[in-house]
């Protein structure tokens, strides 16, 4: 019988060694508004992630990965399903999944497959979650934002601490003999939206980096402000900026940042042990990505929405302790949040339904030399009055953006080769105008396979 997973693991790319004749549990760890470039294994000179450094260090690490919409609800729902906002159609936070459609989503096929199901966390799409409490055999899932401290909490624990808790819970507790998924989807580093401190970390965490002074913004510069898209500059970026970023908040608000990320980091930390304790370690794939990218202060905005870098890319490690091939790093393919579902199920031997739009990084990873994408398109449509809609295609060197507002539409066109932080606009410049039309048309291309 074991011939089987022997001519499996061949087929796949793995060392028959490697392969254990059982499907492996998965952790998918879920961080909410994180920025691709805040972690020690990215370079970064002040934020201390030690234990996903270990992590980065064990996994693929994916340089170019990115969210089809950067907002929570329409990410989460594509994380999910494996699907465009325009083929899902959650398009706001009160939109719960059908049965239908989380019939096709990736914690039900688990589920029906025999995995031990389990979710930690913000959920996040609508607020009945009737579908997903069906679903999963551990729920510790909560609707809204959550508060990361509750005087009803025993000791007031910090939300991120308690998630940790819940999530040694379902180790301790998952069934011998049976694969399980776990989905823990951490608030942090999300704000605590009306709150005086808007990013309030655990208390232990209080004291770190009193003594250090972060560097300005990027594109912090007035004059980067006032060049932006008019609709922009009176957008609810603008006002969360002045609330969050402006000079006399902006330090204690990124260290603050810094330290809910810290939390996450030390809570993963626990996690791994804990596997290690149980003896689950070898046989556990664990991914480690966020729901969108977070400008912080950069252009004089705050939040995400928008198609700019800092909103849409994110981190995105995948580690999995059987695959002993050497690591090529980085992967330098454009991979998107819509390729996870399809990458979980194939993790687990399943097969994507045919209505998800993203790819099995399995298939990347295995074969290095697979074609894949070379652009990909972005949509945001949620409160228009309040957050300018805009589309847009990012491929590998070019990024064209389509603000939909006020009719017909206003372009841009960068450079990213020349011009990574996005500072000239090229649309209107007589010598691109080819690349330009290339760019429009691919647009209007993806747009239309997108539905």
């Amino acid at each position: 019988m074991r011939a089987i997973p022997v001519i499996l693991a061949l087929l796949l790319g793995f060392p028959p060694h490697s392969v254990s004749a059982t499907k492996p549990n998965i952790l998918f760890l879920l961080v909410d508004d994180l920025r691709h470039d805040t972690f020690g294994f990215a370079g970064h000179k002040i934020c201390q992630t030690p234990n996903l450094d270990t992590l980065a260090a064990e996994s693929h690490i994916f340089r170019n990965a990115f969210v089809t919409t950067a907002i929570c609800m329409v990410s989460r729902a594509s994380i999910f399903t494996g699907q465009y906002e325009a083929r899902h159609q959650i398009h706001d936070f009160r939109t719960e999944f059908t049965a239908a459609a989380w019939g096709r989503a990736y914690p039900e096929l688990l589920k029906q497959a025999g995995y031990h199901t389990g979710f930690v966390g913000k959920y996040g799409v609508g607020n009945k979650m009737t579908e997903a409490r069906k679903t999963f055999d551990f729920w510790r899932g909560f609707a809204g934002q959550g508060r990361f401290f509750d005087p009803k909490r025993k000791n007031n624990q910090h939300l991120t601490s308690l998630q940790g808790d819940q999530s040694l819970e379902f180790l301790r507790t998952a069934p011998k003999g049976k694969p399980w998924c776990l989905s823990v989807s951490f608030k942090a580093v999300h704000c605590q939206d009306g709150a005086k401190r808007q990013f309030p970390p655990d208390k232990r965490d209080e004291k770190m980096f009193s003594d250090v002074t972060i560097p300005p913004a990027p594109l912090s510069d007035p004059a980067v402000f006032q060049s932006l898209h008019e609709p922009l500059r009176s957008s609810e970026s603008r006002r969360r900026w002045e609330i969050r970023f402006s000079p006399e908040l902006f330090q204690e608000t990124v260290k603050d940042y810094y330290r809910l990320l810290f939390g996450v980091d030390r809570e993963i930390g626990r996690m791994r042990d804990e596997l290690e304790k149980q003896g689950m370690g070898d046989n556990t794939v664990i991914i480690f990505t966020s729901d969108h990218g977070f400008y912080l202060g950069e252009r004089g905005l705050a939040g995400k929405w928008f198609a700019h870098e800092e909103s849409i890319r994110i981190p995105l490690l995948i580690h999995d302790p059987r695959n002993r091939r050497k690591r090529e790093q980085p992967l330098k393919e454009l991979v998107l949040n819509i390729d996870l579902a399809p990458t979980i199920l194939s993790y687990a031997g399943l097969s994507a339904p045919e209505q998800m739009q993203g790819r099995s990084l399995t298939s990347l990873l295995m074969k290095p030399s697979i074609k894949w994408r070379s652009d990909f398109f972005y949509e945001h449509h949620f409160i228009p009055n309040r957050l300018p809609e805009s589309e847009a295609v990012r491929s590998e060197r070019w990024k064209y953006i389509h603000w939909l507002a006020p009719k017909p539409g206003v372009e841009e066109l960068y450079d990213l080769e020349n011009d990574p932080l996005e500072r000239h606009n090229l649309a209107g410049d007589s010598s691109h105008r080819e690349t330009l039309a290339g760019m429009r048309r691919r647009w209007q291309e993806l747009k239309k396979a997108a539905r």
